[in-house]
């Protein structure tokens, strides 16, 4: 296959279609081969990307969600966030999420400003 830009669906499917059957063959990355298939998947991202973006999270469902994977509770941001029924609300979307408060979270919980921000 001579690797080009993918624009088309057709060109796309028939990238997804060459990877698979090299998937299949177990290839090895080091191999001239398996340097074509690198740049394929490149190639498959960038399109993809381009073509069907993934939305960000809601802000405060990915602290949420962090918050569970840390095992942490609302109990944890009371002083770092404000009072009790201040962290509370702001968890249950009843205030609003601001750019201190995004800040803090990033740096809490590593959560990307990117998703914070949106």
């Amino acid at each position: 296959m001579t690797l080009k830009v993918i624009k088309t669906k057709k060109e796309y499917r028939a990238y997804l279609n060459w990877v698979d059957n090299l998937f299949d063959k177990r290839i090895a990355p080091e191999s001239p081969e398996g340097e074509k298939l690198q740049v394929a998947l490149f190639l498959i991202k960038h399109y993809e990307d381009a073509h069907f973006p993934i939305p960000y999270p809601d802000p405060i469902d990915a602290i949420r969600a962090k918050m569970g994977e840390k095992g942490l509770k609302n109990k944890d941001f009371v002083g770092i966030v404000g009072s009790k029924g201040y962290v509370s609300a702001l968890l249950n979307k009843r205030k609003p999420l601001n750019l201190e408060l995004a800040k803090i979270f990033h740096q809490e919980l590593g959560i990307p400003a990117e998703i914070l921000l949106a």
